[in-house]
């Protein structure tokens, strides 16, 4: 017994960890797979010694909110869900009840309260007895009533998610790989928990209803199907439902499944909850769980194959993560043939070997995993030399997890900063390349300067087998590539990523020296501080990079890839020469905001992205709000000033 309580102890520890990482910090200390296998253990050893302890997360429910954000706690206790990964149980759980089947969605749970028809107060799940209220943030959620027609005290359940969409628009636009957000969920939660909810306005947050708590003096004919049909009519998104029985369970429940793969929303899951609200509450609860709802986990569909190889791949800032390779098997309808291992702990921990035989599986159904390792010949194949630039390479150990990194400060997979910047929209505008895909060619071997982009037709049938590509994929990156061969000078300028140089710079540095290249290439800190806008910090930066013998080499092998369109001088008048704007908000007589800059630019202004004491006006179509920068220009006495105006002036 004695050996028994120690392991139960050992793993209350380790799941109450893992969930406050999962919960509270919103990182993840090992997979879904792992904690469930490891939750299921535990309830198993509570029912054969019967002892639960205290701490155990069996009894408890979620976790402390953190302190960012006022406490409030909720009128009624939300528990987790009874779950199960068998559709046998679940059918055998409704037995000849009819119940609401819908997705269970992977984003944070929030609870809305409405009065007199409006939007009083919201507030997240937190332990499941005390949670944050967020309330200024769900009223910029993208989906949410601030009205609705029902006037009496309405409260109700829903999770607040980030589309898959939204999640990679997101990191895409992330330099840094590391400050990339790891999940839609992490994301989401980070969102909705902001203090200042200008930034959860800019996340797209989606709220989808899922149960309605009260709504006095509506008779919902005992129906929890009805219940949906009214929240809808009220304005709710209501997650995706289905009324099911016994004889149609199994069939629903395959129809979501094959559909998993397609949403743009995450979801770990079904929820099956009894439509007949009376008999659901007459059943009660356990110390855990409601009994009038189960909760469905995909069973993971498990293969076994052979690792071949790890493949390690180096990010911009050294980090060289290992890359699982096996001989492909078929998961969930594709085939599977890579899966991260994150860091060297995880290898470790599975002593994972090139020759083993491994389980593997889909996370949710999406995301490529390993489950267990069973040969576990140990990890000896860490490599001590960096695989693109040959570097030497370190493990470093940070919050308990040890990782490898190149410490060659020159090395190539460092530069994914600048190949993000080179095709993006304002540079050589290449679409196709998103910082993952760019990381991965780069880690490949397959470019190592900005004009091997221009041949990446020599890896065709490489590109064409990575993950995220094929035939289509590929011709359209092609078309891409070939449309940017056509540009300006003042974009390829900007595009080298030179220090300071954006591209307003580079269109005045262009303009002094009618875009002549070898006079650009050979000039002067004097002559360029000379210009109007160039000070002696660009200027320096110009010429420093001109002056590196590499940096004007590969200028030199870029060029002869372009097409750069004959310019003369601009006859645009300079009527904004030395006025620097500020632009927010949405626009209306231009296509987006990049637009409005470049007219700005291109009559001689400056755009920045800080209101300043140097900046001349803001353009802010809602002149009256209350948003920092709008607050910042009243500050410094800068006009805040609408699109209307700002044309009266270069008129």
């Amino acid at each position: 017994m004695a050996e028994q309580i120690g392991r139960m102890k050992e793993l209350v520890e380790l799941l109450n960890r893992a969930g406050r990482a999962y919960y509270q910090e919103d990182r993840e200390i090992m997979s879904n797979f792992e904690y469930d296998k490891l939750y299921d253990e535990l309830v198993q050893m509570e029912k054969d010694a019967g002892v639960v302890l205290a701490s155990s997360p069996t009894v408890h429910v979620g976790y402390e909110a953190v302190n960012e954000l006022p406490k409030e706690q909720h009128e009624s206790p939300m528990l987790s869900l009874d779950k199960t990964k068998s559709v046998d149980e679940l059918q055998e759980w409704l037995k000849d009840q009819q119940a609401v089947l819908s997705w269970k969605l992977d984003g944070l749970t929030i609870v809305l309260t409405y009065r007199e028809g409006t939007l009083l107060k919201a507030v997240t799940r937190g332990n499941g007895e005390v949670g944050e209220v967020i309330t200024n943030n769900a009223r910029v959620f993208k989906n949410v009533p601030l009205n609705i027609s029902y006037k009496g005290e309405l409260v109700l359940r829903g999770e607040a998610v980030i589309t898959y969409s939204d999640f990679n628009r997101i990191n895409d636009e992330i330099e840094d790989v590391d400050a990339k957000y790891k999940n839609p969920r992490n994301l989401c939660s980070g969102s909705v928990r902001q203090l200042n909810n200008e930034i959860t306005a800019k996340r797209n947050v989606h709220f989808m209803a899922f149960a309605l708590v009260k709504a006095d003096g509506v008779d919902f004919e005992n129906s929890r199907m009805k219940q949906f049909d009214w929240l809808t009519e009220q304005g709710f998104d209501v997650v995706e439902h289905v009324m099911v029985d016994g004889e149609n369970l199994k069939e629903v429940v395959a129809s979501f499944a094959e559909r998993i793969s397609d949403n743009d929303f995450p979801s770990d899951g079904l929820v099956l909850l009894l439509d007949d609200i009376e008999y659901g509450l007459s059943l009660g609860n356990t110390s855990k769980f409601p009994r009038s709802a189960m909760a469905f986990k995909w069973a993971d569909e498990i293969r076994e194959t052979r690792l071949t190889q790890i493949e390690w791949s180096p990010s911009r800032t050294g980090l060289i993560n290992p890359v699982a390779i096996f001989e492909p098997v078929e998961l969930e309808g594709t085939s599977v043939s890579r899966a991260s291992v994150h860091n060297i702990s995880i290898m470790k921990a599975l002593q994972l070997g090139v020759g083993d035989t491994i389980e593997v599986y889909k996370a949710n159904m999406i995301i490529p995993q390993i489950a267990e390792n069973l040969t576990r010949s140990g990890v000896n194949d860490i490599p001590e030399v960096c695989p693109v630039c040959g570097g030497p390479t370190q493990i470093r150990q940070m919050n308990d997890v040890e990782s490898l990194y190149c410490v060659n400060p020159k090395c190539e997979a460092k530069r994914l900063k600048a190949f993000t910047l080179f095709v993006s929209r304002d540079a050589l505008n290449i679409d196709g390349l998103s910082e993952m895909t760019l990381e991965k060619m780069i880690g490949r071997g397959y470019i190592h300067e900005f004009a091997d982009l221009f041949h990446l037709s020599d890896y065709r049938d490489e590109i064409v087998e990575m993950e995220g590509f094929g035939e289509k994929s590929y011709e359209n990156l092609m078309m891409s590539i070939e449309n940017a061969r056509n540009t300006t000078l003042p974009r390829v300028i900007y595009s080298l990523g030179i220090s300071n140089i954006g591209l307003a710079n580079a269109k005045m540095i262009c303009r002094e020296y009618q875009y002549n290249v070898e006079k650009m290439r050979q000039a002067t800190v004097e002559e360029l501080s000379g210009i109007n806008g160039i000070g002696p910090v660009i200027a320096q930066s110009f010429v420093d990079y001109f002056a590196d013998e590499e940096n004007s080499r590969r200028f030199d092998h870029l060029l002869k890839e372009l097409r750069i369109e004959k310019e003369a001088a601009e006859n645009e008048e300079q009527v904004l020469e030395g006025q620097v704007f500020v632009i927010t908000g949405s626009v209306e007589h231009f296509a987006n905001r990049a637009e409005l800059k470049e007219l700005i630019e291109a009559k001689g202004g400056k755009v920045t992205g800080t209101v300043t004491s140097k900046t001349s006006y803001l353009i802010n179509n809602d002149t009256t709000s209350g948003s920092s920068k709008n607050k910042k220009a009243r500050e410094l006495n800068v006009p805040v000033i609408s699109e209307e105006e700002f044309l009266a002036l270069i008129q």
